[in-house]
């Protein structure tokens, strides 16, 4: 059964103030948290063991494997929708982004696939994928940049979005964490976030 929206309802201002702002979640397959790091031009040695408190305090990213995925956690930043960054990260695997910035009303979503965008949601144009005449169609201009696949995995919760019943267009507000729970598998919960431990660094020029 697929969760809905209101099931994030607990990631509100009232219990995380620090991510009213600005947050950003991106989750990266099968690698290690070493590789991960390494992938973002941070040298391993240079990070620390975080709370989440702390890496919303430093701004520092932070980083925990999750199963086969690492999660990475941002407050205030934005590493996991920079393509600069992601591009290369995704790299022989899957990664999952979501980022909202608050001040500019900015949502932001990447599925990629080794190196190609199977998904997407641009806070200026919409998403990528959406149902017209009953079928999921590609609605960005075409560039090398996109897989040509039809996000399949995403089918239903696209098509619930797009329904009278779940009218919520922002991904921040419920949309985002379906659509990253039914990629990876995982859930994200108060806990997962408060109770980790991280290894936090920055990314040189991040800043």
């Amino acid at each position: 059964m697929i969760a809905t929206p209101d099931d994030y309802s607990w990631f509100s201002p009232e219990r995380f103030p620090e991510f009213a702002d600005a947050y950003c979640f991106t989750y990266v397959r099968g690698l290690t948290l070493e590789e991960v790091v390494t992938r973002l031009g941070v040298r391993v040695e240079d990070c620390s063991r975080v709370t989440l408190d702390e890496l919303i305090r430093w701004q520092t990213f932070g980083a925990v494997a999750v199963g086969d995925w690492v999660l990475l956690v941002e407050a205030y930043s934005g590493l996991g929708v920079t393509k600069e960054i992601i591009m290369p990260l995704s790299e022989g695997t899957r990664l999952v982004s979501h980022f909202y910035l608050d001040v500019d009303d900015m949502d932001y979503f990447y599925w990629i696939d080794d190196g190609k965008i199977r998904f997407e949601f641009a806070h200026d144009e919409g998403y990528s994928h959406r149902f017209e005449d009953g079928r999921l169609q590609f609605m960005f201009r075409p560039h090398e940049s996109y897989s040509e696949e039809m996000p399949d995995e995403l089918a239903e919760i696209l098509e619930r979005i797009d329904s009278p019943v779940y009218s919520i267009a922002a991904p921040h507000r419920g949309p985002a964490f379906l659509m990253a729970e039914r990629l990876t598998g995982i859930t994200m919960t108060p806990q997962l976030l408060e109770e980790s431990t991280y290894l936090g660094g920055v990314v040189p020029g991040s800043r």
